[in-house]
């Protein structure tokens, strides 16, 4: 049973909320497709293995059809806002992980999107937050 503290109540109320799942899922989507159809080419231009990739990119596809299914729904589910937050802060967390431990030989634009994308990412989870705030 869904309660009223676990749903945002009106879409007055989730408008943030709602625009920064989008914008989550339009660049998570675009990534991923990216990434699934040019592992090879980004690999090499990046420094990182297309075996590290497709998955990856499976994983953004899937995650950014979960942001629209949650940002259309006639109520914004508080708990899955927040596993979204939840999601995104590891990436963020993952990403400097990957730069500091140098999991792959990254070539300089490849250090610059994992910084880039940890920058984007972290923009769409401050969002999240402050629109799940303005619904509380």
């Amino acid at each position: 049973m869904v309660t009223a503290a676990s749903t945002v109540q009106t879409a007055d109320d989730a408008k943030l909320l709602r625009f920064a799942l989008k914008q989550d899922a339009i660049g998570s989507g675009a990534n991923g497709l990216v990434y699934l159809a040019a592992a090879a080419i980004f690999g090499e231009l990046f420094g990182l293995p297309a075996a590290f990739l497709y998955p990856i990119g499976a994983f953004l596809v899937a995650f950014a059809a979960a942001l629209l299914s949650l940002a259309s729904k006639p109520r914004v589910s508080r708990p899955a806002a927040g596993v979204v937050i939840a999601v995104n802060t590891a990436w963020v967390v993952a990403s400097l992980e990957l730069l500091i431990a140098g999991w792959f030989p990254l070539t300089g634009l490849g250090t610059a999107l994992v910084i880039a994308q940890a920058v984007v990412v972290a923009g769409f989870t401050a969002l999240q937050l402050a629109g799940l705030r303005k619904t509380a």
